[in-house]
């Protein structure tokens, strides 16, 4: 079945403390999703259960093999999802503070690209 691009939206999210690139991904896709909605799902191609709908997320970040694609995904409300990581993003000084944790002096950046295709048939 040949599938179609119907939007691409991107998206930025950073963790200031914890250098967790999950919690940076997740908000990096919320970001993302947030910036869209999809009505032209339902109103042109009357596809009210989202049925063909495939998303595909692309996360870069300073340390994509620590994602956690399953956390990240939980973000995406509809459609068969996936999630592909790549090296990119930002790594910036930031500010420690005792009571964080240790090690937390950096900011972590993510960014996303949500592609949301439509299978066709």
């Amino acid at each position: 079945m040949e599938k179609k691009r119907f939007i691409v939206e991107l998206g930025s999210g950073a963790d200031l403390h914890g250098m967790d690139v999950t919690k940076a991904a997740c908000r990096a896709v919320r970001d993302a999703i947030r910036h869209s909605c999809l009505c032209g799902l339902v109103e042109i191609l009357g596809r009210s259960n989202f049925e063909g709908v495939v998303v595909e997320v692309l996360v870069a970040c300073p340390f994509p093999e620590q994602v956690d694609a399953a956390t990240v995904l939980v973000e995406l409300p509809v459609g068969k999802c996936s999630l592909r990581t790549e090296k990119g993003g930002m790594l910036a000084e930031g500010l420690c503070v005792d009571s964080f944790g240790e090690g937390c002096s950096s900011i972590i950046v993510a960014n996303a690209a949500i592609t949301v295709f439509v299978e066709m048939e």
